[in-house]
């Protein structure tokens, strides 16, 4: 069993940065791809980004592309996403997922294991 725990979120200004961390256990890092989603009220869930190994990365909206970083730690099993310059409509849920094997994850249904989320509010 794999287990993913988020931290990092909280209630921050527009324009603020955050970095979000996922921390994993349970299973080798290194053998899944990893990625952020996000859920805003009364909103479905949607993709952010995924990595799979270092360097190798794509992203969701293009509104994220240019602020959003996902990177990774194999030494510490951990998953990160910086996010600069925050924006109102980032307000959501944020979950980290995981997926078993060298392909991202970009739907909902590739995902093998869910963290619990970790909330971003971003006032104006």
């Amino acid at each position: 069993q794999v287990q993913l725990v988020e931290s990092g979120g909280g209630l921050v200004q527009a324009g603020d940065s955050l970095r979000l961390s996922c921390t994993v256990s349970g299973r080798t890092f290194s053998l899944y791809a990893m990625g952020w989603f996000r859920q805003a009220p009364g909103k479905e869930r949607e993709f952010v980004a995924s990595i799979r190994y270092i360097g190798d990365t794509t992203y969701g909206a293009d509104s994220v592309k240019d602020r959003f970083t996902i990177s990774r730690n194999d030494a510490q099993s951990t998953l990160y996403l910086l996010m600069n310059n925050l924006k109102p409509e980032d307000t959501a849920v944020y979950y980290c997922a995981a997926r078993y094997g060298a392909r991202h994850v970009i739907s909902q249904k590739d995902v093998d294991y869910w963290g619990q989320g970790t909330q971003v509010t971003v006032s104006s």
